[in-house]
């Protein structure tokens, strides 16, 4: 049975001691709620940019962990940045992929290019991530997520999330208020705030 993407997020969170946090989409509404970490910012309204601002944060602090949480559609536009990543070989790079097979979860809710086929993980080995693992569960999560957080990075852990909830004429969609277009420089100046106290 797959797992949501808030008790994904809550799992992470729980592990996170510390780390630099970069979301995306559905993870970064999952991640808000589990997490109130100084060190976290999301990369919306940047789609497909949270690995780069990770690869970013990974270089600039390689003594800090970096969990970057992507969404399976974000990826997608920047499949290249996998490259980029194992390219620069950030130790302390973590990079978890929310494979719901959704675009813009709890908006479009459009088909991932490519369905359920995608091989996020077969994908980071064959760039030249040094691991890469499948997280089919939430139980799988709590016991895998102990030992992916000590290995070596860069690591990609893909992880199956529940389909998003539909929206249509029975279920409309919620307006998305103009701050979360605008969290992204706010967040950014605070976790610099929060590295300069460090």
């Amino acid at each position: 049975m797959t797992m949501t993407c808030n008790e994904a997020c809550a799992v992470i969170a729980g592990q996170e001691s510390g780390a630099l946090v970069v979301t995306t989409m559905s993870a970064m509404f999952g991640y808000q709620k589990a997490s109130q970490s100084p060190t976290v910012m999301s990369s919306v309204p940047l789609m497909g940019g949270a690995s780069g601002i990770g690869l970013g944060l990974a270089l600039a602090r390689p003594e800090k962990q970096v969990l970057v949480l992507d969404g399976d559609s974000s990826l997608l536009m920047e499949l290249g940045s996998l490259a980029t990543v194992a390219g620069q070989k950030p130790e302390n790079f973590k990079h978890f992929v929310f494979k719901n097979n959704a675009q813009f979860a709890g908006i479009a809710n459009a088909e991932v290019p490519g369905g359920a086929g995608v091989d996020f993980a077969a994908a980071a080995l064959a760039s030249g991530y040094a691991g890469a693992h499948k997280v089919e569960t939430l139980e799988q999560l709590k016991e895998q997520l102990p030992a992916i957080l000590v290995e070596t990075g860069p690591v990609l852990v893909e992880l199956s999330i529940g389909a998003p909830q539909k929206f249509g004429r029975s279920a409309p969609q919620p307006e998305i208020p103009d701050m979360q277009f605008q969290r992204m420089g706010a967040e950014a100046r605070r976790v610099m705030q929060a590295l300069a106290e460090a």
